[in-house]
């Protein structure tokens, strides 16, 4: 099922700033929240859908590319925001957006507990022409933390298991209440109690993983993915970070790239641009023949329709711009140079488009044909 639109989802404008962009999401978070909506399926897929919206459209890279390449540009479906998304990872990214109104999902049940996120991993996959083309799956390996197996837990002492530390002040106008995080569990409310010797302090280990990587065809060099979830672990069971995955575009020996386009320089002697024939031009998918000609000119730009790459958002292909050039020989042996002293002078070596010397190309046949 296709996304929707996330200006849509917000009812916004393209046009709408960060303040109008805030706005319209922190209504309908709160219409859609969990605690106004109990065992509300609908208003749950609601809730994450518009927060879904708003971390595209908060965030001023990621709108940036949305608009330039739609939903393929964050990564396509299931590697977006929304793809690992749960309550957690909600408010704990946007909890500031309720205002205090909701201190988290599930009301006071779950006090001032604070949900920690693991840090993203970042890496770089350099693809082939032929990859973007197509698309491709990709397996990487990344070092990642990890929560170490046998690590027990028990309520942090200082907050009572609470994650907050309240503090009653005597003022002239009667007493005042506030909270803050508990700085012995920093908001967890959770210290850790036994872990395995080779766990570090949060009771998480380095490992090596492989994750599964599918990349959309017609990526562009610069582009970011977001992999949810594939980040580095949280401790005290929080939330996993996610694998930003930068796309980098490998060198190839005969195109060159420019958007959706393909560019290639198609080199012809001096005989093959008066005489013309066949030539055999490199693409992506193998060599095609394509006709040269006679009397063509160096700088005439051949195009090739539907030969270049896809684009990320399914608009068809692009072309190859094949670029012809003439070859001057450098070198020339004593009776072709004897040729071209007594034709110097001749109008058929005179640029002239309006003139045609057939007498000309009959003195190159005896040459060089």
């Amino acid at each position: 099922m296709a996304k929707r639109d996330y200006y849509d989802i917000l009812g916004v404008s393209k046009s709408a700033n960060a303040k109008e962009i805030k706005k319209a999401y922190r209504k309908l978070a709160i219409k859609y929240h969990p605690d106004k909506n109990p065992n509300d399926k609908a208003a749950e897929e609601k809730f994450k859908e518009a927060a879904e919206a708003y971390d595209v459209l908060s965030d001023t890279s990621k709108k940036q590319r949305y608009d330039q390449f739609g939903h393929a540009g964050l990564g396509g479906a299931g590697q977006g925001f929304g793809g690992g998304m749960n309550m957690d990872d909600i408010f704990s990214q946007f909890g500031d957006i309720f205002g205090g109104g909701f201190s988290g999902f599930g009301g006071g049940g779950r006090g001032g507990r604070r949900v920690l996120k693991g840090s993203n991993l970042r890496i770089k996959i350099n693809l082939s022409l032929k990859e973007i083309s197509e698309g491709v799956k990709k397996k990487i390996k990344v070092n990642t933390l990890v929560n170490a197996d046998g690590v027990t837990f028990k309520n942090c002492p200082h907050c009572n298991g609470t994650g907050q530390i309240t503090k009653v002040t005597n003022t002239i106008l009667g007493q005042m209440q506030t909270s803050s995080t508990c700085p012995s569990c920093n908001g967890t409310a959770k210290n850790i109690e036994n872990k395995p010797r080779e766990a570090d302090a949060n009771g998480q280990i380095k490992k090596t993983e492989t994750v599964e990587i599918n990349i959309p065809a017609g990526v562009e060099d610069g582009m970011q993915l977001k992999v949810s979830g594939k980040g580095n672990a949280a401790p005290f069971d929080g939330i996993n970070g996610d694998l930003i995955v930068l796309i980098g575009i490998e060198e190839h020996d005969k195109l060159v790239r420019d958007g959706q386009n393909l560019h290639h320089d198609h080199y012809i002697s001096f005989s093959e641009a008066v005489l013309g024939g066949d030539a055999q031009i490199p693409t992506i998918s193998g060599r095609v023949k394509i006709k040269i000609e006679p009397g063509i000119q160096s700088g005439k730009v051949l195009r090739l329709k539907g030969k270049g790459l896809p684009s990320v958002n399914n608009y068809g292909n692009g072309d190859l711009l094949i670029h012809i050039n003439v070859w001057t020989p450098q070198t020339l042996n004593k009776e072709e140079k004897e040729f071209f002293v007594k034709n110097k002078k001749s109008e058929s070596f005179t640029p002239n488009p309006s003139k045609k010397d057939k007498s000309f190309f009959d003195k190159v046949k005896e040459m060089f044909g």
